[in-house]
Order: C-alpha cells, then structure tokens, then sequence
C-alpha cells in the first residue's frame, strides 16, 4: 500500500512539473534594457609593474619605527650604481623602493628593486647604469601605503 502510495505522489509532482514548464508562452520576446554608451578614454600603457604613489619634493626622514637603511654608490671601472637594501626596523612596512638616475648626459632612468615582483628582502640590490660624469640619483620608498624621497645626491666615480 505504501508503494502504491509514494508512487501515485511521484507521479503527481512529475505531472505538475510537466504542466509548470509547459504553460509559458513560446513567443515571448525578452527585450534587453537600453544603456547610453559612455566614451571611453584610450588606456594608458604602464612601462613599470609597481607605481610611486607620490614624488615628495624634499628627502624625507622615516618615521623611527619604519626605518630602513639602504646603500647607494657608483663603482668603478663601469660606474654602475648600485643600490643595496639592508633592511631594518621597518622592513615588514616597506612595499617598493625605486631609483631614478639622471645621468649627466641628460638621459633619465627609472628602475624598481626586484621589478615590483614581491617586497624587499634584506640583501637585495639595484643596479642602473650611469655616466663617467656626475649622475644624480634618488631613491623613493614606500612604506605603509606613503612614498618617501629617502635619498638624493649626485655621484661621482670614486678616486682611489
């Protein structure tokens, strides 16, 4: 009897389904809502992965607890610069470091540390190409979503 039963209830919600389905028109027309196209600007291309969210005018301290120490000189015989980031009491803050180098040839260049890749780690270097002359070089860094100009000198080739 309770076969019958649960079979005859089956069978009731089947047909219902069946009807359910089966009632809507065929010819309906589903009409989309009308949208205003909006210009849109051509996109900018980015040469870099990392942005510097602002470009401070003076070299700002650090704040004590976000401090960290870099290393910038020019070496000889190719007068590279290199930039060697130690790390410090505000690594965990640091997000990117970038240095720009105005050679003085007048030609500008702009290089992250590690590409934007992933943050700093202590030991990790820079190295841009410079000129014979005084190139000038400064060095920006993020820390805790703000952008300090941590360094800004001009270089020279040591004299031994």
């Amino acid at each position: 009897m309770k076969c019958h039963l649960i079979l005859f209830a089956t069978l009731c919600l089947v047909l219902c389904a069946l009807a359910a389905g089966c009632s809507s028109p065929t010819q309906a027309e589903i009409k989309p809502l009308e949208t205003t196209m909006v210009p849109t600007l051509p996109p900018t291309t980015s040469t870099s992965v990392a942005t510097v969210v602002s470009t401070p005018l003076a070299v700002e301290t650090l704040p004590a607890e976000q401090y960290v120490n870099i290393n910038v000189e020019k070496q000889r015989p190719d007068a590279t610069i290199h930039l060697v980031y130690n790390g410090g009491k505000g690594e965990i803050f640091v997000q990117n470091i970038m240095m720009r180098v105005t050679r003085s040839d007048g030609h500008i260049d702009e290089k992250y540390l590690n590409d934007g890749n992933r943050k700093p780690r202590r030991g990790d270097e820079l190295v841009m190409d410079g000129s014979r002359g005084r190139d000038q070089v400064v060095v920006f860094l993020t820390s805790a979503g703000k952008t300090y100009k941590i360094f800004d000198e001009p270089l020279a080739l040591p004299y031994y």
